[in-house]
């Protein structure tokens, strides 16, 4: 694998594909056709230290990020945090005129408000090909918003410019938050397959000696064996069932950890070591907050 470059600034990007000083030091907006040259891109590797929203519109070519290379064959949104590694291949993805580029600095929004909710919008941690499919209209609606981050930027800096460009930055990703919601209630059909993959794989780990092996399963090993990051299938997960997929592993293993307790005179421990618990009064803390009792009074009670 090549070296991997890392970008830590606006500047560095506009030098790195050729579109001049920018306008801000800290946030910057260029459409993909604008760019002088992609040739320094090819087959290089790099450690993006900013925020990149890149909207891509019916293009070819594809875009490896984290474990995921996405084909970019309709038009998507996808959100790219800080730390993240891109890497363009010999069929990364040409231009087209509406592919476009949204990147800011984690400076921009340090003293926001934002800086604190900027974890709750959780599509920043999705893999690539779990981008955003927007609507004609909805791609128009998060323009308009592009458009008054830019006519802010390109202006004259006062006392107002800092926070009218953070307030759109912010209302930009509330209504990706709404698109998602919307994404996933169309997708029923596809969200009850996944819900049942989720369930069919925990029941299968904890029938193997995976869990002796292993211990409890972790959301990133689930979401690993269904092609998934971790943020999306619990994303998915809740909005289908109400529960995220740590609350699953939890609830599975509380329900087996039941039927152990009334059905065989075991110790508790015991019971915990077979449930991949390290320790058992993990365990022990665990089922208490989970039923209100410990397990030993589980026993008695029921």
């Amino acid at each position: 694998m090549s070296d991997i470059i890392d970008i830590s600034s606006v500047s560095q990007i506009h030098e790195l594909i050729g579109l001049g000083g920018p306008s801000h030091p800290l946030v910057s907006f260029f459409h993909h056709k604008d760019l002088l040259s992609d040739d320094q891109l090819i087959n290089r590797s790099f450690r993006l230290n900013l925020f990149d929203i890149m909207f891509k519109d019916s293009v070819e070519g594809s875009l490896g990020y984290g474990r995921n290379s996405y084909d970019f064959s309709e038009g998507s949104l996808v959100f790219i945090r800080p730390g993240q590694v891109i890497h363009f291949g010999d069929d990364h993805p040409s231009q087209s005129n509406e592919s476009w580029s949204l990147i800011f600095h984690p400076d921009l929004i340090r003293r926001s408000p934002l800086a604190r909710s900027i974890e709750d919008y959780g599509f920043f941690s999705y893999d690539v090909h779990e981008a955003l499919h927007v609507s004609e209209k909805e791609r128009d609606s998060l323009f308009g918003l592009i458009q008054k981050i830019r006519d802010e930027y390109e202006r004259p800096i006062d006392a107002h410019s800092q926070k009218l460009i953070v307030n759109n930055i912010e209302l930009f990703l509330d209504y990706c938050l709404r698109y998602y919601d919307r994404q996933f209630l169309t997708r029923t059909n596809l969200l009850k397959d996944q819900v049942g993959e989720f369930n069919d794989l925990l029941r299968s780990y904890f029938r193997s000696d995976r869990v002796q092996n292993l211990g409890l399963p972790t959301v990133k090993y689930l979401a690993e064996e269904m092609n998934m990051s971790p943020k999306y299938l619990s994303d998915l997960l809740k909005k289908e069932t109400g529960m995220g997929a740590q609350e699953h592993i939890h609830s599975f293993v509380i329900d087996l950890a039941k039927t152990r307790l009334l059905g065989s005179a075991e110790p508790v421990s015991q019971i915990a070591y077979d449930l991949g618990f390290e320790y058992p009064q993990h365990f022990s803390k665990l089922f208490k907050n989970k039923t209100g009792h410990s397990p030993a009074d589980y026993r008695r009670v029921q």
